[in-house]
């Protein structure tokens, strides 16, 4: 649970200086939930300097100047999960890096088993900033 933008950001941060190589982060949650901020801290765990903006428009951004790459996912715009070819997604997922995909279950199919699933849900009863960051397997169910 998180109680705060910097909570979540926080929590990002310790997964990512505990992260290795070749893990794949499938993150969900509505707009607005913190995606992009919890993506932000694990840049921060992975000791990226350069500031983390979500690639919407882009698909994916590269950032190698950490102690590991981070592959940064967007698939919100995604027509086709043949578009993820085009871009090599599988040179990210089973590369020397981390990926992380924001809006994950629009690419499940994609996705290996051995993936971390991140959930992150709002529950405006507790607070607007309260956000429930359900880890595990990468099961959408």
């Amino acid at each position: 649970m998180s109680y705060s933008p910097e909570e979540t950001f926080s929590i990002g941060e310790r997964m990512g200086k505990s992260i290795e190589k070749g893990s794949i982060i499938a993150l969900s949650g509505d707009l607005g939930t913190g995606k992009t901020l919890f993506t932000k801290g694990l840049a921060r765990g992975l000791d990226i300097k350069r500031e983390i903006t979500s690639p919407t428009f882009n698909i994916l951004k590269i950032y190698r100047d950490g102690r590991l790459p981070l592959y940064h996912f967007d698939v919100y715009r995604i027509g086709d999960v043949s578009e993820m070819d085009e871009i090599g997604y599988e040179d990210c997922f089973y590369g020397e890096g981390v990926s992380l995909v924001e809006w994950a279950e629009l690419i499940e199919e994609l996705l290996p088993e051995n993936c971390i699933h991140i959930k992150i849900k709002k529950d405006p009863e507790k607070g607007s900033d309260y956000r429930e960051i359900e880890i595990n397997d990468c099961s959408f169910d």
